[in-house]
């Protein structure tokens, strides 16, 4: 009986250069350990040689709760890297036009029960929103789907049972 090894994808190791190199942008890293760890991320096969790459960095998920209020954020706001929402009844709105966005790639997780959202990009940003899982609720993406260099790309996964998510520019 053959071990089958799980191949790693082109996002999952995207994902960790970019949290090696946010780590040494945080002086958590010498440039020896980022030089080494960047090696090992592009050469991973198999997820099993990619996790010790990054299992020591952090990446924390901010995480915002709500069961019948707004979730808004606007204006000049601190956008990390992983967002999550849950929300049960309030609708959730994200506008990152005028944020300060220190990443080229975040990711927004939405639970959306019954609520609805819109997110709202800055020039030349993108989005993807492939990963939202819907019932009855629609998705709406005005925002091109392909990353520009050198400008942000918002990953947006989660569930929207019966509501209505909208992702544009501003």
């Amino acid at each position: 009986m053959s071990h089958v090894t799980a191949r790693v994808s082109e996002g999952e190791r995207d994902r960790a250069v970019e949290l090696v190199q946010q780590a040494y942008a945080d002086g958590l890293l010498a440039p020896a350990e980022l030089e080494r760890r960047l090696e090992r991320a592009l050469t991973a096969v198999s997820a099993h040689e990619l996790e010790p790459v990054v299992a020591d960095l952090p990446d924390q998920v901010v995480h915002i709760a709500s069961t019948g209020g707004r979730v808004t954020r606007t204006g000049d706001w601190h956008v990390p890297r992983r967002l999550r929402i849950d929300s049960e009844y309030g609708r959730v709105r994200l506008d990152l036009s005028r944020a300060h966005v220190p990443y080229s790639r975040i990711d927004i997780e939405l639970r959306l029960a019954y609520g609805g959202g819109t997110i709202i990009l800055p020039a030349g940003a993108s989005a993807n929103a492939d990963g939202m899982r819907t019932e009855w609720g629609k998705v709406i993406c005005k925002a091109p789907g392909r990353q520009s260099p050198g400008r942000l790309h918002v990953q947006v996964t989660g569930e929207l049972p019966y509501g209505r998510l909208t992702i544009r520019r501003k």
